[in-house]
């Protein structure tokens, strides 16, 4: 038997045939979970192609719906990947896809494409994954990352840099540049060693510069410090300045052509004072400060002469516009901008920055950043509001973001929300007026009045948590939980920071439920309603209900109906929404109260399969349509009642007396049946158009034979046939009798059986193009979909303190009181395993004289009236995107748009876009009415 060349050869030229599938699958599964278990700063893991892996995953059987769906491939894929029915091996491994195109093969440097998004363009492999893959499939290019640990102050996580820090280095002899590469984690000696080595020259003739916007910042001199550290950012410039003179003169501190070179700071302070009203020092560079400074009473003297300078300060901003200074882009930095700009527009906060806080810091706090990250927010702000549109880069700001916040490192798209987040909650850690937090043990409201444990609830908050942002950002919640077994109603006051608000396209759902009438008085009716989509199957039966005038003593009784049978009823009334598919069939039974309790009758139906030969046709019976439900008396039940119930469900069915016309001149199997000659009366009482429901009186009358009905009992399953049900033969007694109902060509005649098949799916979606921009929506009507009551999720159970369990409550809230500064997030995005999504849909927000009054549950208290002052704007997909700000000068009440460091002047009518993400609003004070009767006036409280 001749073998053909498989292309896999040994280095000795032998054939080398390689693994099955399943083992390679086998094989790297096993080290990546080894890896897992084994994670250490400084391991390797490879960066290889998402285009090639997925093949590879195709290949060896591996799920891959996660990596192949339209949503998540990028444009190069969709032409790259083409599925394969034979599941082809894969050949080398082609990582050229993701990196830039090099004709210098020689560089060992290769740099990937930026802005790549893991599992879309690319994966991560440990180090052993790739030996392996690459000696299965060599290919290439190798592309190794080094795992880093980024350590936070609330938590440590490792992150694989799959973007080193990538520096342009200026040669001030001849002005050449070339590209550095290392790792921000990488010591200021190992830039030296690099350099040095690039240019051939000795280090202790070498100086390097920060030379950010290629303007002298500072010398790169101390050697243990990293370069993170010393805030150096993606893509900036660092110059080299060498000693040549070989007399031993300097030219340190020349350019090329011999001139002195200008210190000239980018980020110069433009006032007399400060981080936190801190001296300056003469040359323009504020005072390092590093956490160990703040302890004991250097802190005292650190803040020291702060009224003169903040006078001083202050007629400096007097004198010239403040505000209006744009951020530097440092890397897909637009969404720390974009929160930035909002926040610094916030007037309480602007307030508080601008003047001395430093007796506020708190440096012990063991939540907090020792004070760091409020010192440099209140620097950053304070040269936003200096005079002069100049632009700030916010290097050492994002330096300590990504120093305690690791989350934020590096040079991704963020999401601007969970960077204000984390900023409002580490400013107040900062600046918590509380050093030492007392235990506190929560009561339970046991019935009290509202306003006596809401109260109590905020003063043990205060007693922990007391700072500006609780002061201006914090409101208040009241969380009502209802457990649906001993119904224990507990009351909670919790505070909160920001309103995520969710669009009413995703907490809702459209559903349609087929009804079918368990006495037989009407046809099956489909019904649609709209629920929230974190509902449970009782607020499915509400809205059924109120769609079809249920009757007081009706009840309905929800099943799933899959093959022509039924797949599980719905009896637990929590069962959430969420286990409901789209493409599901849900049918809806309209049952009698008095029947609840009783033996429930389950009617499948069978039809002869005409693809089955004549010496078949006693066991070749198909099913179609869909089972009939409904409730039986006795017990047990017996033949008679069965065969009434299924003729009282069919009755709807019954065909008019012109349609049966034929019927009664035809014979089948060379009988008719009686029922075929009853008179037109009696075809008028079952289906007429008076009455719809067939007379109970007369079923009694009527036997099986006289209807016809061929029944069989089948097991609970419904999957076995037993004994055909005999004339007053007992059933079993059982809480569910299933039984076949075999049609043949009589019923057909006689029912109209179109009614129990092709029913509607609970939502089919269908071929239009999907609408990026929907139907606008109200802030309001997003208010009121978060504030509706929803059952909690399967894994978010609360343990009910009297039931001893965690049960499924029901969660209500309520806003209880609101902050002086009202922060709206609408929640766009939404996640999944396998999609992400951004939603578009504009949402009709008030820009002033949003009043909340009739969702604030506590009477007492100042204005519930506000106005819009700040937005941040998010524009693009999940991708990538871009994030913009609106921020009004309240001084000049203008409008400006923030873009990075463009900042332009905007129509007020202009800022009410479908990208707006988070709404800044503002208390209105609102002033008593004056004894002359006077109406009253409204003007910001700040």
């Amino acid at each position: 038997m001749t073998i053909p060349d498989s292309g896999f050869m040994m280095e000795n030229g032998a054939s080398c045939l390689p693994h099955p599938p399943e083992e390679e699958k086998r094989i790297v599964t096993d080290l990546m979970n080894k890896s897992e278990a084994n994670l250490k700063e400084g391991n390797l893991y490879y960066v290889i192609s998402n285009r090639w892996f997925t093949i590879w995953q195709r290949y060896v059987g591996q799920g891959t719906a996660e990596y192949s769906t339209d949503e998540q491939l990028s444009d190069s894929q969709h032409s790259s990947v083409v599925p394969s029915k034979m599941a082809d091996r894969p050949g080398p491994i082609d990582n050229s896809d993701i990196v830039l195109n090099r004709n210098d093969s020689e560089c060992s440097d290769l740099e990937l494409l930026r802005n790549l998004r893991e599992e879309v363009d690319y994966v991560l492999v440990p180090q052993e994954v790739w030996e392996k893959l690459f000696d299965w499939y060599k290919g290439g290019p190798a592309l190794p990352r080094k795992l880093i640990l980024q350590e936070g102050v609330k938590h440590r996580q490792f992150n694989v840099e799959v973007y080193p820090l990538s520096l342009n280095l200026v040669d001030s002899r001849d002005d050449s540049q070339s590209v550095v590469r290392l790792s921000k984690k990488a010591f200021m000696w190992e830039l030296y060693e690099r350099v040095c080595a690039l240019k051939g020259v000795e280090q202790e003739k070498a100086r390097i510069w920060d030379y950010f916007n290629k303007q002298k910042q500072v010398e790169l001199n101390i050697k243990n410090r990293t370069l993170e550290e010393s805030n150096l950012q993606m893509d900036q410039h660092i110059l080299l300045e060498v000693q040549v003179d070989g007399n031993g003169s300097s030219q340190f501190g020349r350019d090329s052509t011999g001139n002195e070179l200008a210190l000239v700071p980018l980020e110069p302070s433009r006032s007399s004072v400060t981080i936190a009203g801190g001296p300056t020092m003469s040359n323009g560079h504020s005072t390092s400060y590093s956490s160990n400074m703040y302890r004991g009473s250097n802190l005292s003297t650190t803040f020291s002469d702060i009224d003169d300078r903040y006078d001083s300060y202050n007629s400096v901003r007097k004198g010239e516009r403040g505000g209006l200074a744009g951020l530097q882009n440092l890397g897909n930095t637009c969404f720390m901008n974009s929160a930035i700009q909002c926040l610094v527009h916030t007037p309480p906060l602007v307030e508080y920055f601008l003047q001395d806080y430093s007796e506020e810091i708190n440096t012990e706090n063991p939540l907090g950043m020792h004070g760091e990250l409020a010192l440099a927010f209140g620097e950053l702000l304070r040269k936003l509001w200096s005079s002069g549109r100049t632009t700030i880069a916010p290097r050492a700001f994002k330096g300590k973001l990504a120093r305690f916040a690791p989350q934020f490192s590096g040079y991704n798209q963020h999401d601007s929300q969970e960077l204000l987040a984390f900023l409002l909650d580490g400013l107040h850690e900062d600046l918590n007026r509380v050093k030492q937090k007392p235990y506190i043990e929560t009561k339970d409201s046991d019935g009290r009045p509202d306003e006596e444990v809401a109260d109590e609830c905020w003063k043990y908050h205060k007693a922990r948590n007391d700072s500006v942002i609780v002061d201006v950002c914090q409101g208040q919640y009241k969380s009502t939980l209802v457990c649906p077994v001993c119904g224990k109603i507990s009351i909670t006051f919790d505070p909160f920071m920001y309103l995520s608000l969710p669009l009413p396209s995703t907490v809702t759902r459209t559903m349609t439920v087929t009804m079918f009438y368990g006495d037989g008085s009407a046809l099956p009716m489909p019904y649609t309603v709209t629920l929230l989509k974190h509902g449970c199957c009782k607020d499915l039966i509400q809205a059924l209900g109120t769609a079809c005038c249920l009757k007081n003593d009706e009840s309905l009784l929800l099943a799933e109906a899959y093959d022509h049978r039924i797949h599980r009823y719905f009896e637990n009334p929590l069962e959430p929404l969420s286990s409901i598919k789209d493409d599901e069939l849900i049918v809806a039974y309209r049952l009698s109260k008095k029947g609840t309790g009783r033996t429930k009758l389950e009617i499948i139906h069978r039809v002869q399969d005409k693809s089955i030969s004549d010496n078949l046709k006693a066991v070749g019976r198909k099913l179609f349509g869909t089972p009939l439900v409904t409730y039986l008396d006795e017990d047990p039940p017996n033949e008679a009642e069965i065969s009434i119930a299924v003729s009282r469900m069919l009755s709807p069915l019954r065909r008019t007396y012109s349609s049966l016309s034929k019927a009664h001149s035809s014979k089948e199997n060379g009988f008719v049946s009686e029922a075929i000659d009853e008179p037109l009366d009696t075809y008028n009482a079952l289906s007429g158009p008076g009455d719809e429901s067939m007379d109970n009186t007369e079923l009694e009358g009527t036997s099986s034979r006289d209807l016809s009905f061929q029944l069989f009992l089948t097991n609970a399953n419904g999957l076995s046939c037993n004994k055909p049900i005999e004339k007053d033969s007992l059933i079993k007694s059982s809480p569910l009798v299933k039984v076949f109902m075999d049609w043949s060509d009589k019923e057909h005649q006689l029912y109209d059986s179109s009614y129990l098949k092709d029913l509607p799916e609970v939502h089919k979606t269908g071929f239009s193009v999907k609408k990026t921009r929907q139907e606008a929506v109200s802030l309001f009507s997003c208010l009121e979909a978060f504030l509706t009551e929803e059952p909690l999720g399967p894994d978010d159970m609360w343990y009910c303190p009297r039931c001893k369990e965690h049960r499924q409550a029901t969660k209500k809230l309520d806003l209880w009181m609101l902050p002086d500064i009202l922060v709206v997030h609408l929640k766009r995005f939404s996640y999944s395993r396998y999609l992400k999504n951004k939603l578009d849909t504009f949402v009709n927000f008030p820009i002033r004289n949003l009043d909340l009054s009739k969702y604030v549950k506590s009477k007492d208290g100042p204005s519930h009236m506000y106005e819009l002052y700040a937005i941040s704007n998010h524009y693009g997909g999940l991708g990538g995107g871009h994030y913009t700000a609106y921020a009004k000068l309240i001084d000049e009440n203008r409008w400006y748009h923030f873009d990075d460091s463009h900042v332009s002047p905007v129509n007020e009518a202009e800022i009410r876009t479908s990208a707006a993400y988070l709404l800044f609003y503002q208390r209105v004070k609102t002033e008593p009415r004056s004894e002359a009767g006077e109406t009253s006036r409204a003007h910001m409280d700040f």
